[in-house]
């Protein structure tokens, strides 16, 4: 929190780092910094294309990000 009304700001990406970690990272924990590197990049992938969300309606955040780009 850097400021007045900024708590709800880091919401959004302090879920994304507790998922990474507990789906990811504690599973299969890395082997050096190359292999980290790999495991948040594959997390990230898999985070955005097939991971099913129940805030927006389970369904990856891509399909509504190209959803909202094809109807522009």
């Amino acid at each position: 929190m850097d400021g007045k009304s900024r708590a709800l700001d880091n919401i959004s990406i302090e879920r994304f780092w507790k998922s990474l970690k507990y789906e990811k990272i504690y599973l299969n924990p890395p082997n050096g910094g190359l292999d980290l590197y790999q495991k948040v990049r594959e997390y990230i992938e898999f985070y955005n294309t097939k991971r099913r969300h129940t805030e927006i309606g389970k369904v990856p955040p891509n399909q509504i990000f190209y959803q909202k780009q094809m109807a522009s």
